[in-house]
């Protein structure tokens, strides 16, 4: 039995629930970000100010491609922080105004996300759901080449 997009019912709900976990994780990590970016203090304060806007900016249009695309699969996306964070790996980071540890917790948070993004990557790609793989290896790219960077930061 398929889905109105051509997918295999039982294979979408898996995916829904994983891209749900995703959709988690990501709403704590954007949280994360919003206290780095409000309460960063120090030398580096008007460097990591900015970074933190750039990537929280980015997680927000995550929040919403991850939803969107679980309505695509037919599924509901959590949308309550009660929800978020009975599922979320991700811990809240609270009282963090020092930069080099809040970077620290981004690489970490960055982390998680990108090995919950291949654990989609291979069930999208076992259930021919171009659009989820598209998705998701896009994210794995970005992320790379931010941890990347990120890491570069604290050498």
């Amino acid at each position: 039995m398929k889905n109105l997009i051509g997918i295999d019912k039982a294979k979408a709900l898996g995916l829904v629930k994983e891209l749900n976990d995703l959709l988690a994780n990501y709403q704590l990590f954007y949280q994360n970000l919003r206290g780095f970016h409000w309460n960063i203090k120090g030398k580096e304060f008007f460097e990591l100010h900015l970074k933190f806007e750039e990537l929280y900016n980015d997680a927000v249009i995550k929040v919403d491609e991850i939803a969107e695309r679980i309505l695509t699969l037919q599924g509901e996306p959590l949308h309550t922080f009660t929800d978020y964070l009975k599922t979320t790996e991700i811990s809240e980071a609270k009282g963090i105004a020092n930069g080099t540890e809040g970077i620290k917790i981004v690489v970490d948070n960055f982390k998680t996300l990108i090995n919950k993004e291949r654990v989609i990557l291979s069930l999208a790609s076992n259930a021919d759901d171009e659009g989820t793989v598209s998705l998701m290896s896009d994210y794995i790219t970005e992320t790379e080449k931010t941890l990347w960077m990120l890491n570069s930061y604290l050498s």
